[in-house]
């Protein structure tokens, strides 16, 4: 793989996560919230927003940087 290539998508597998990191970080309230504000002001429901936006970020880290370095020659 051209190394141009491998920079420009090593950029986007990196830059992938933060952007889905952030949309999970403000859909996660839609979707586990209850609609119970008091327990969102909860450190619980703070740390399980914390991690699964953590998790799902570095799984797509992960993959991207897998994806994009699978093709790259062994030395």
């Amino acid at each position: 793989m051209d190394t141009t290539l491998t920079v420009v998508l090593g950029i986007v597998a990196m830059l992938l996560p933060l952007v889905v990191g952030r949309l999970v970080w403000k859909r996660f309230d839609q979707y586990f919230g209850r609609n119970d504000e008091a327990y969102m002001d909860t450190l619980e429901y703070f740390l399980k927003k914390l991690g699964f936006t953590i998790l799902i970020a570095f799984i797509l880290l992960w993959i991207g940087i897998s994806l994009v370095f699978s093709g790259s020659p062994n030395y």
